[in-house]
């Protein structure tokens, strides 16, 4: 017999908008900081270097807000959410801009004329990372979206592997929570012994497990800790204490600025360099989105400030922000004259923000927005359903 789940209160997580905004920023600035030959130049340019952990905090959050309904689920011992739900509301969150973006990159970058049949339905398709050819000007970045989409398509059937042993076993957190330490130990695997043996196989979901599962984990503990109010006291006491959090981060970004992860140049990183790195970015990741994901949504000066409307805004369009950004970046050292590694980075850090703002703005109006109204849209297979169901529905209410 399966125990009636606890009637809990939907939480909401406003902080988690403005993080968002935070990590989409934070790559506007390192590819700015790249263009403009920032990063051989002392401590600033590795910094700027290392601002791409903003990749980080969105796997995070993707782990945190996509893993938690399917962790509650079982918690409570519920069917877990359906998939293809899930994966219609993913696909009408993402498809419709990447689309748009990639088209515009390929018919307006002169570096992307002349690309074929297959470069256009590999990158339409986010399946360019798996080639050798590497992804096209404009769209470089994209490889972490389509990172992020393999961890969309995983997601559901590790659940479902993780809710058949839940069953047999019993829900318990401390194992869920093991499992996922699991995937950290898969993630540094593949970094130091596998990933060489494929072009571009370091950039793949594999190499990236440690980051899902730390906004999994947060989830887990987030979840148990709404159930029973005693439970992880260590960890909500230090969600409570943002500043010491982000005290705590600063100093391990500051170890991440220096050699041992890694050169902040073009040059490879180590086997070993590259999970100091990743590891470094999980638990910085892990440490900023801690106070949002545990400590108190309100009533807070730290909880106040992330949940300020024009920062949450921010947050909202930070998807377009992201896919648009290096798009802008092109066309802006075009307007400025500015080569790549020449410099001129302050306007070009300026005119790229302020450009990629705007047009995030009116893509999140007319492309993002009206897509995800199309979220509760039934899809045909469940509308034949529904309507099979109609008629004996009709009769029990007349």
């Amino acid at each position: 017999m399966t125990a009636a789940p606890i009637d809990l209160p939907r939480r909401y997580f406003p902080g988690l908008d403005s993080l968002r905004a935070l990590a989409a920023l934070a790559v506007v600035v390192t590819h700015v900081s790249f263009w403009a030959g920032w990063y051989p130049k002392g401590y600033l340019g590795a910094a700027t270097a290392r601002l791409d952990i903003g990749v980080a905090f969105f796997f995070v959050l993707s782990g945190f807000l996509l893993g938690r309904p399917f962790l509650s689920a079982m918690q409570d011992g519920l069917p877990l959410p359906r998939v293809g739900r899930y994966a219609w509301k993913r696909a009408l969150r993402i498809v419709p801009l990447a689309v748009l973006v990639t088209v515009l990159a390929l018919v307006v970058l002169e570096e992307n004329r002349g690309l074929g049949v297959g470069p256009w339905v590999r990158n339409l398709t986010l399946t360019e990372l798996y080639h050798d050819g590497g992804l096209p000007a404009g769209l470089t970045h994209l490889w972490s979206l389509s990172t992020e989409v393999a961890f969309y398509a995983v997601l559901p059937v590790g659940m479902v592997v993780a809710a058949f042993v839940a069953r047999r076993r019993g829900w318990s957190p401390r194992w869920a929570l093991g499992a996922l330490a699991l995937l950290v130990v898969a993630n540094v695997v593949w970094t130091t012994e596998l990933a060489g043996r494929w072009a571009g196989a370091n950039q793949w979901l594999p190499a990236y497990l440690s980051w899902f599962a730390v906004g999994m984990a947060l989830a887990v503990v987030q979840l148990e800790h709404q159930r029973r109010p005693d439970a992880f006291g260590g960890l909500r006491t230090l969600a409570e204490l943002p500043g010491t959090c982000w005290t705590m981060a600063a100093a391990l970004f500051a170890v991440a600025c220096t050699p041992v992860a890694g050169p902040t140049s073009l040059l490879p990183a180590t086997g070993t360099e590259s999970v100091t790195k990743n590891l470094l970015y999980a638990a910085i990741a892990g440490l900023v989105v801690l106070p949002s994901a545990l400590g108190p949504d309100r009533g807070t000066t730290y909880s106040d400030v992330l949940a300020h409307p024009w920062l949450r805004h921010l947050g909202l369009i930070s998807y377009s922000i992201f896919c648009i950004h290096l798009l802008v970046l092109h066309l802006a050292a075009h307007l400025l004259d500015a080569p790549v590694f020449t410099g001129n980075g302050w306007a070009l850090l300026g005119t790229t923000v302020a450009i990629t703002v705007v047009l995030s703005e009116v893509a999140y109006r007319v492309v993002e927005r009206p897509a995800m109204r199309l979220k509760d849209v039934r899809a045909p297979w469940r509308r034949s359903k529904d309507a099979a169901t109609t008629p004996k529905a009709a009769s029990t209410s007349h």
